[in-house]
């Protein structure tokens, strides 16, 4: 596998760093941080560990920047979703489905967003969304328009959009507890995360259903 990956690397087109971003990228996802090594990255994007240097000092900021460019793949889709034209309903299964297919494509980045927002929540914010962050307001008007006509049960509009968020990412924080608390194997427990696409809009919408 690593000879063909090796073959891609040198016949693309990418230039030398982005080689490196798509490499730590790819074995991130499978070994995490703490996992991983340069020299494994070095070797997966065809070059040395001096070149790899050159363009990392070290691993933190190599990951740092993967992280962020992944989050700012998502920001854009999440945006999107929370200011979309769509029935309420169909709103709450957008974000959710946009969420989990997120962190199930990225398992690492819910705890990577985590440790940066408290860290330096306003700088991070702002890199991430370009200064314009989704519009909640929006959506929680539209929540409270939805009680005020009956089609829902009275909710707090943050509670909502809470839940939305909490109720689709943080398994991903969780994940080792689960996995061990419950003796799931990792390939049963990703089936069960892309199975809450569909199971947590429904548990969020049957609560709200009049």
């Amino acid at each position: 596998m690593l000879t063909k990956w090796l073959n891609y690397m040198v016949n693309s087109k990418l230039n030398t760093k982005d080689k490196i971003l798509l490499a730590a990228k790819n074995i991130l996802t499978v070994k995490g941080k703490d996992g991983t090594s340069m020299q494994e990255i070095a070797d997966m994007a065809g070059i040395n560990k001096a070149m790899l240097h050159y363009y990392f000092k070290n691993k933190d900021l190599l990951f740092e920047e993967v992280f962020v460019i992944e989050v700012k793949k998502f920001a854009p889709i999440l945006k999107q979703k929370i200011a979309a034209d769509l029935d309420l309903f169909e709103k709450i299964h957008s974000i959710c489905e946009a969420y989990i297919l997120m962190a199930t494509a990225n398992p690492y980045l819910p705890l990577f967003v985590i440790s940066e927002l408290n860290k330096q929540p306003e700088v991070f914010i702002h890199k991430v969304f370009d200064g314009e962050v989704p519009d909640f307001k929006k959506f929680g008007e539209q929540i409270n328009k939805e009680v005020k006509l009956g089609r829902i049960k009275k909710v707090h509009p943050q509670h909502l959009i809470m839940n939305i968020m909490s109720m689709s990412v943080f398994p991903f924080l969780l994940k080792p507890i689960f996995e061990v608390g419950m003796q799931i194997e990792p390939e049963v427990y990703n089936n069960l995360m892309i199975q809450r696409i569909k199971e947590v809009p429904k548990f969020i919408i049957d609560s709200i259903k009049i």
